[in-house]
């Protein structure tokens, strides 16, 4: 297995070490010591752009949640009571109350784990969202990289991951691939001694939402981590979750700030985990599933666009000659999009695309084709 390896504590002076463990590996080597695994998608957007570049799905979010959210600013005279949102997260996924934490987001989870575990060998899967390996950076501990192919459309074979690893980490469905994995190929990567995290933030932006481990307690070590941002409009106000067998969310809530989570906060995980709220999500991801069909129809029928995969969430990965200059002759004409050379693995010739309706994705498709046949 040839990984790529990253030490330090700062991942802005971290330099890059390659290690070479076996010879039959079939993943490839990306150095990381010069990417900023910290850019994310909001760093693209300027006042004027039409917002492809991050993955949030809405303006804001529903009347309904958002008249919650207003009514609970009448209790933030008392510290927050986490007792009845962690219990809705928990009955939604059939868990006692003890397997939940709440987050102040998902990148918050990333962050617990990196100060509450203590691994010889942290494996996080490439491309991915890259929070997880920045908060284990900045917790001191060396992080391995196994990054996955294009050739193998971005899917992960179990024996890429090395033997020895103690903490696995990879999304599912991935940003920025957009790939769903098998839930049997992650559950596959369980072995007693190991921390298997799966990162499952745009879980929600599928029907159904197939391939989803978060009801799985069978799993040996088996991290859950979700997201209430993307599909509810509530990247402000930072609200996720963590499901875990119980002696590792004690040891995460022990890394936790006191009251982390406001109330808002509470009250929008309390008002998100209700069946009404399950099938408003629901029958978004279906529009959503339309909306993705449209845009790939559109940047399929354009020359120069390659798509590598079939995607499954809320964004695309494109593959375009030139791409960073494309990206910026894009904000020439008014849009934002995801560059994704900041994602281990992939390089400047990437883009990734949110999904939008079909009005804003016509006139997108008539702005790049613009940039690529002038």
């Amino acid at each position: 297995m040839r990984t790529t390896t990253t030490t330090s504590p700062d991942p802005a002076s971290a330099p890059a070490h390659r290690t070479a463990d076996r010879a039959d590996d079939v993943c490839a080597e990306h150095g990381a010591g010069h990417i900023d695994l910290r850019h994310h998608g909001d760093r693209e957007l300027a006042p004027g752009l039409v917002d492809l570049a991050v993955n949030v799905r809405g303006s804001a979010p529903p009347a309904w949640l958002a008249e919650r959210l207003a009514a609970s600013l009448t209790g933030l005279a008392a510290y927050p009571d986490d007792t009845s949102a962690r219990r809705a997260v928990a009955a939604r996924h059939g868990r006692p109350i003890d397997e939940v934490l709440l987050t102040a987001g998902a990148a918050e989870a990333f962050v617990l784990l990196a100060r509450a575990l203590t691994p010889r060998h942290p494996v996080v899967v490439h491309p991915q969202f890259t929070e997880p390996e920045a908060a284990l950076q900045a917790a001191g501990h060396t992080v391995h990289q196994v990054v996955l192919r294009e050739q193998d459309a971005f899917c992960l074979d179990p024996a890429q991951i090395p033997e020895e690893a103690d903490l696995v980490v990879l999304g599912n469905p991935t940003n920025p691939t957009s790939v769903l994995h098998p839930a049997a190929t992650i559950a596959a990567l369980a072995r007693p001694g190991r921390v298997l995290v799966v990162d499952e933030a745009f879980a929600d932006t599928i029907p159904g939402e197939p391939e989803s481990l978060a009801e799985r307690r069978d799993v040996e070590g088996l991290v859950v981590v979700r997201s209430l941002t993307k599909t509810w409009a509530l990247a402000g106000l930072r609200v996720g979750y963590l499901l875990a067998p119980a002696d590792l969310v004690r040891r995460c809530a022990d890394a936790q700030p006191l009251w982390s989570v406001s109330t808002p906060a509470l009250v929008a995980a309390e008002a998100c985990s209700t069946l009404e709220a399950l099938a408003h999500a629901d029958a978004s991801a279906v529009t959503l599933a339309t909306d993705r069909a449209y845009l790939m129809a559109r940047l399929r029928a354009i020359p120069g666009v390659r798509l590598p995969v079939e995607p499954r969430a809320s964004f695309v990965l494109a593959h375009i000659e030139g791409g960073l200059r494309v990206r910026e002759l894009l904000r020439e004409r008014g849009f934002a999009v995801r560059r994704a050379d900041t994602f281990p693995g992939l390089g400047p010739d990437w883009l990734r695309i949110a999904v939008r309706d079909r009005a804003t994705t016509q006139a997108f498709a008539a702005a790049l084709e613009g940039v690529l046949t002038t």
